[in-house]
């Protein structure tokens, strides 16, 4: 197995094992120490990969053919489908939303595991007391 199709099976097993959580937690407000170890810690592997690759193979990974167009879709239907559920929250919360917006803009999941970090982080606090 090459090192590339590790990471792969890698990730598969990971969103496997968070969609399994998600399915049997009860908690209302999720882990903002989870979000941000995994903000972190993909922020971390894109700066491996933008150092060790650059920026330019993301451009050709989603303009050379149609499963490039199709996963670059599927990424913009992510996001937006997640900000549709996250922005009203964090403006109850209080959350500068366009400037977090632009950041999710810019940097995807890695934005956008932050802002659900800082999100989680301000609805426990102001959680009242179980």
């Amino acid at each position: 197995m090459t090192p590339h199709v590790i990471l792969f099976l890698a990730g598969l097993v990971a969103a496997l094992a968070a969609l399994a959580y998600i399915l049997t937690a009860r908690e209302e407000t999720g882990s903002p120490l989870l979000a941000a170890m995994l903000a972190a810690g993909f922020g971390a592997f894109t700066a491996v990969t933008i150092a060790s690759e650059g920026v330019m193979p993301v451009w050709l990974n989603h303009t050379s053919n149609l499963w490039g167009v199709q996963v670059w879709w599927d990424l913009l239907f992510a996001l937006g489908t997640a900000c549709f559920f996250v922005v009203p929250r964090a403006r109850a919360q209080g959350m500068a939303v366009p400037l977090w917006l632009l950041f999710v803009a810019a940097t995807a999941s890695i934005g956008l595991l932050a802002m659900v970090a800082r999100l989680f982080w301000l609805e426990k606090r102001s959680a009242p007391e179980a």
